[in-house]
């Protein structure tokens, strides 16, 4: 099979750093939301300035220096899926990121976990193709190798319940049959997303500290689908308090460096 074709090499025909170039004190820890709604809540709320950019034929990606309690982050809008987000965020590095904390919403498997609750990762299923690329062929990965305990910690000073399992990083939310659901939750799956794996992947082929967790929105442990807070205004108030756990992430990271 193709996705079993994992070459080790780190040099390629076309590398980062042959299309992007290093900028001078770029804040090295960065913070990436999904939506651009929050993302654009965010900013309103802290001051920034625009430091870099991302371009393609989808057009520009700002990137934003923003300022926390006096300390200054990166802060960009991923894209969604796997490509797109990892090709992104390798630009990203190259600019000068050293660590990312990355955040969004994913699909509940297990209607019990409650409308923007909190779920940390700990493995994820790669039902996509980019983590194949930059990985050996298997099932699953493990991921948030750091600052589990540290977010935990967060969540807990803070009044935040929260989850730890395996998510399941897939390619197609239209092909999220019955059927692969109910597999997925046999193989132990709290949650459904585009990127976790991928993104774990390339980081652990860069040497780049990762952390991903998500707020919960649809749910697809149900009868029927039942989008709840999917859509990018729902629950705003209650998700840029979730953002703010990132950086507060960011600050022990960055305390701690």
């Amino acid at each position: 099979m193709l996705l079993e074709e994992f070459d080790p090499t780190k040099k390629a025909v076309i590398d980062p750093e042959k299309t992007v170039d290093k900028i001078k004190d770029f804040p090295p820890i960065t913070i990436s939301v999904f939506s651009k709604t929050l993302f654009e809540e965010v900013l309103s709320l802290l001051e920034h300035k625009e430091i870099a950019y991302n371009t393609s034929c989808n057009g520009i990606n700002p990137i934003y220096e923003i300022t926390y309690k006096d300390h200054k982050f990166s802060f960009y809008k991923s894209y969604v899926g796997a490509p797109m987000c990892v090709g992104d965020y390798e630009e990203v590095h190259q600019m000068g990121s050293e660590a990312l904390i990355l955040l969004g919403n994913c699909g509940v498997l297990d209607q019990s976990i409650e409308d923007c609750g909190i779920i940390i990762p700990t493995s994820a299923l790669r039902d996509e193709g980019t983590s194949y690329h930059y990985a050996p062929a298997s099932d699953t990965i493990q991921v948030n190798k750091k600052y589990i305990p540290e977010f935990k910690q967060i969540c807990k000073e803070s009044g935040y319940p929260y989850i730890e399992g395996r998510c399941w990083t897939t390619d197609a939310f239209y092909r999220e049959t019955r059927d692969k659901v109910n597999r997925r939750k046999a193989q132990g799956a709290l949650c459904v997303e585009m990127e976790c794996a991928a993104m774990q992947a390339m980081c652990d082929f860069r040497n780049i500290d990762f952390f991903q967790y998500f707020y919960a929105g649809d749910n697809l442990d149900h009868s029927d689908w039942d989008p709840r807070s999917l859509s990018g205004h729902a629950k705003l108030d209650e998700k840029v308090k979730i953002v703010f756990l990132a950086f507060e992430l960011a600050l022990k990271i960055a305390k701690n460096r």
